[in-house]
């Protein structure tokens, strides 16, 4: 059962997120097939979009989705999500670099995003 529109108690906020992809400071060449400046973006609570006609690898896009949600939440000043942004590629021969910056901070309602009602736990 869906909450009333006028009970805004069960609301929680995400940050929007873009991901892009830089070169490493070393001189590692970039073999994954990721391009420099190339981006994702990560908004509406779980929607990732390409820009038209950017490929992303597979395997740097495994490493990278895992940290995505933490880094979405507010979090402590003092937790290392809160501060660590750069991930590197999963390739150790491959020297790209993605950074993960935080966008525009959305409400949502528990009652929009699922069926399941909030309890007490």
């Amino acid at each position: 059962m869906k909450a009333s529109p006028m009970n805004h108690d069960d609301e929680y906020q995400l940050y929007d997120l873009k991901v892009e992809v830089f070169k490493s400071d070393d001189d590692k060449p970039m073999v994954c097939r990721h391009n420099e400046g190339d981006y994702f973006t990560l908004t509406d609570d779980d929607l990732i979009s390409f820009p038209p006609g950017v490929k992303f690898p597979l395997y740097p896009l495994a490493a990278i989705l895992p940290l995505l949600p933490a880094k979405q939440r507010i979090l402590s000043p003092n937790d290392w999500m809160a501060t660590d942004a750069v991930i590197a590629c999963p390739d150790p021969y491959c020297g790209g670099r993605f950074r993960i910056t935080r966008g525009e901070l959305r409400t949502y309602r528990h009652s929009e995003q699922t069926l399941v009602p909030l309890s007490g736990n």
